[in-house]
């Protein structure tokens, strides 16, 4: 979908004074630095009265004492994404980026996540949620081989395994556990790795161009993620125009399901043997630095990086606001 043609009017005095949350108390500090810094850059650019903001640092009740009017949440991971923020900001009666309380805290939940995503008849892997390494062992005698080990709340790989053998349970359980007491193990899927932002709300929700995402070796880790340049992204895809299209339907009612808001970004594996997609799991404040895809895709579309950033902020809402129409924000003519 292109919006070159679609033109973004927003007044960036109409957004007040604005914190932009970074950095937290998460495994995924460092990262989200980055996006926040490089988000900050972006509104201040535009004339955006912007500010950092990490609560990690400053007491979040400083946002109402100091008259912030909204909040960009580039906060990744625990207390980020879960909906612990959130919930503190609709207390508090300022407007944030991204889906409302219950839905981060759902999304933030792979297994909660994958249960609502197959009860609505969404193509998600297989799974198991086990407790320890014995546990472990028997899912993969279930599952098969490979099999994915990975914690149930958090996000980017970290304390991830992809497991070949019986024998690697035990250390992949226990590397899961220590960032969360859930642990899940999931079919793997072999096949193309793709990603795909969606932006927007309820029928207006839209997906923006697929990412397919080449590893080295397959191996699309923290690091190969962050920190290194040997990914190759390909963004057109070069997928099959109908693949593409189905992949962002399958998207955009996975989004919707979870009655997700302002943005997002699923990540969907593609078998080989038959092509159909799968949703892994769906990132309610993906990453916005210069390796993340949700601005790759967006200058696929015709959106560069300031102007997203102004557009997500522009959606900033509360769960206590929504249906209740203001004539705050910007629209798209």
């Amino acid at each position: 979908m292109n919006d070159k043609n679609k033109p973004f009017q927003i007044d960036a005095r109409s957004m007040g004074k604005v914190a932009v949350l970074m950095g937290g108390a998460s495994s995924e500090r460092e990262v989200s630095l980055m996006s926040g810094g490089g988000v900050l850059q972006a509104l201040q650019s535009r004339g955006v009265d912007a500010h950092a903001f990490d609560p990690s640092i400053n007491n979040l009740y400083d946002l109402k004492s100091h008259g912030y009017d909204r909040c960009f949440i580039a906060l990744h991971g625990r207390h980020g994404e879960d909906g612990t923020v959130q919930g503190a900001l609709e207390l508090l009666g300022i407007p944030y980026t991204g889906p409302g309380v219950m839905a981060s805290s759902i999304a933030m939940d792979k297994i909660m996540t994958k249960r609502i995503w197959r009860a609505e008849g969404l193509s998600t892997p297989d799974w198991k949620l086990v407790s320890s390494a014995a546990e472990t062992a028997q899912a993969f005698k279930d599952l098969g081989s490979p099999m994915i080990v990975k914690p149930a709340r958090e996000g980017s790989t970290i304390g991830l395994t992809k497991v070949t053998s019986v024998g690697q349970c035990e250390q992949a359980y226990r590397l899961a556990s220590k960032f969360d007491p859930e642990v899940l193990c999931e079919e793997f899927i072999d096949g193309d790795e793709t990603t795909c932002p969606i932006l927007g709300q309820g029928k207006d929700a839209r997906a923006l161009p697929v990412i397919r995402i080449v590893a080295p070796e397959g191996n699309y880790d923290y690091q190969n993620k962050y920190f290194t340049d040997v990914t190759q992204y390909h963004c057109p895809s070069g997928l099959p125009e109908a693949e593409e299209r189905e992949i962002q339907r399958l998207v955009v009612e996975a989004f919707r399901t979870l009655d997700c808001r302002g943005w997002a970004r699923a990540d969907i594996m593609i078998r080989k043997t038959d092509r159909k997609p799968f949703l892994l799991e769906i990132n309610t404040s993906p990453g916005m630095t210069g390796h993340s895809l949700v601005p790759m895709s967006a200058k696929a579309s015709g959106i560069d990086y300031p102007e997203l950033c102004l557009r997500i902020l522009a959606s900033a809402s509360l769960d206590s606001r929504q249906g209740v129409t203001t004539d705050q924000g910007a629209s798209a003519q």
